[in-house]
This record gives structure tokens, C-alpha cells and sequence, in this order.
């Protein structure tokens, strides 16, 4: 199964890339790597969430921001397949990296990653598997609780 009929099947599709918001482009193939810029869990220009992430009744649960970097992973994807002309391209996903605004107290930074990771592993199966870093910090772009990079290689 091509990953845009596994995305389908998850009831996802490819959202329109988001434009850079600084000196950057979404994603740059160099030789055959794809390298993904940040990528925000933006639903229609808008973030999903917003907040750092932690166990206080303001702070976005830990199942919110899993959520929120499935969606950043949705958008890297989207931004591979602009990049590359399409996910059928993608031999592999090298590394994820994510990056969760977190509470001093909240050290359960790679569960929320997983979001991402297990989203690699739905649409690309056994070619999804990566290295990965799940880091937390103080605060993110536009103050999102998640920001998802990814490497794929063609």
C-alpha cells in the first residue's frame, strides 16, 4: 500500500504546507535526503494547542500534546511530499526530532513524541522506524507545546 492510501485509511490526508514565518523553506531535498524545517501542529493556519506542556489545569495534557505531534508530523509529511514530488518517494525516515514546551516537572517528553513517531510507522510501516530525540524546553514558536523536524532519505 502506497503511504497516500495509508494515510487515507487513517482518515487523514496531506494538508496544504504552511508558509515559512521566517528566512526558511518547509523542506530541502539535498541529494537524497529530505530535510523537514520545524513543523508546528497547525490545523487550517491555526495552532491546535497552545501552552507548555505539564499536569496543571492550565498546561496542555500530555495526551493533548501527543496529539499536537501527530499533527506536526502530518505537516512534515506534507511538506515531504511537496519537496519531493510525493511520499511514494521516501525509502525511509531517518530521524524525528521533537521538541516539547515543557513544565520544569514534566519529564515524559518521549511519550509525547511518540504522536509523531507512531504516525511514521502507520504511513511508512517498517521503512517508518527512525533514530529519534525527544527534548524538552522552555518555550516554542508562537508558544506551541510541540515542534516535530524530520529526515527522510529517497
Amino acid at each position: 500500500m502506497v503511504p497516500e492510501d495509508r494515510l487515507a485509511s487513517l482518515g487523514l490526508s496531506l494538508p496544504a504546507v504552511s508558509p515559512p514565518v521566517g528566512s526558511y523553506v518547509p523542506a530541502l531535498v539535498l541529494g537524497t535526503r529530505v530535510l523537514v524545517s520545524g513543523q508546528l501542529p497547525l490545523v487550517g493556519g491555526a495552532l491546535k494547542e497552545t501552552g507548555v506542556v505539564g499536569p496543571g489545569p492550565d498546561q496542555v495534557s500530555a495526551d493533548e500534546a501527543r496529539e499536537c505531534a501527530r499533527i506536526a508530523a502530518l505537516n512534515a509529511l506534507a511538506a515531504i511530499a511537496e519537496a519531493a514530488g510525493g511520499l511514494g518517494r521516501v525509502a525511509r525516515i531517518v530521524r524525528v526530532t521533537g521538541y516539547v514546551a515543557s513544565d520544569p516537572d514534566f519529564t515524559d517528553q518521549p511519550t509525547v513524541v511518540n504522536g509523531a513517531s507512531d504516525l511514521m510507522v502507520d504511513v511508512f510501516g517498517e521503512r517508518g522506524r527512525h533514530a529519534r530525540s525527544a527534548v524538552g524546553v522552555a518555550a516554542l514558536p508562537l508558544g506551541a507545546p510541540v515542534e516535530i523536524e524530520v529526515e527522510a532519505s529517497l
